[in-house]
């Protein structure tokens, strides 16, 4: 990567959807300057999106040209499609390719998806009761979710598209940690949990681990978290 190239922006705090965009950046080798904003916290943080997302969420990709891009998925995509040197998406040619964007749909669909109401759940429910019901419910869904994708991915190769860390498996890493968190997750997904541990132990990332999404005591959380 040319060192006087021009950077990329990120917006979204560490731990947020903006860390898989984040960590493929690293694996890149790409400049990235980073805006924490988590806009869970607040309506004044979500606001400070307004600029670069109308929809006042998070992550945003300015890239070096200067155009905005949202989605998680759509950013990774788009990232591993970009720098094909890094070795990090299949190509459109390849034979894993269809499966690829399949799963990197079905986590943001499916998944990732179910946090716009976790994080704020009275934007759908009526009173306290009813937001503790979202969070058990969604919850339930998250876990169906991971253990329906992992009896669907292929088995026998240590990353989810073979022998390489993908943008996938980026994905599904970070938000794997997220509620109900990883204990629950290893015992829904054994598969994918594998796999998971293998990026959380990936050498290029040891230190942006440390930095944007640190595993302090008590991170994967317990099997009945909601």
């Amino acid at each position: 990567m040319d060192a006087s190239a021009k950077p990329y922006t990120l917006y979204g705090a560490p731990g947020s959807g903006a860390t898989p965009v984040h960590a493929a950046l690293t694996l890149i080798g790409a400049p990235v300057d980073t805006v924490d904003i988590a806009p869970w916290k607040s309506e004044a943080e979500r606001d400070k999106l307004l600029p670069v997302n109308p929809m006042r969420q998070a992550p945003v990709l300015v890239l070096p040209s200067g155009e905005v891009m949202t989605e998680s998925a759509a950013i990774l995509v788009w990232l591993g499609d970009c720098h094909p040197e890094a070795c990090l998406a299949p190509g459109v040619d390849h034979p894993l390719r269809a499966q690829y964007l399949r799963w990197m749909a079905y986590v943001s669909a499916a998944i990732y998806s179910m946090y716009w109401l976790r994080d704020v759940p009275s934007r759908l429910a009526a009173d306290a009761k009813a937001e503790a019901v979202v969070l058990a419910r969604t919850a339930e869904r998250i876990s169906e979710c991971w253990r329906l994708m992992d009896a669907g991915v292929p088995q026998g190769s240590p990353y989810l598209l073979g022998d390489r860390v993908s943008v996938l498996d980026l994905y599904v890493t970070v938000v794997s940690r997220w509620t109900p968190r990883r204990m629950r997750f290893y015992r829904d997904a054994p598969r994918l949990a594998d796999m998971v541990r293998r990026v959380d132990a990936e050498p290029r990332l040891g230190d942006f681990w440390a930095a944007r999404f640190p595993f302090t005591p008590g991170w994967e959380g317990t099997e009945s978290a909601t």
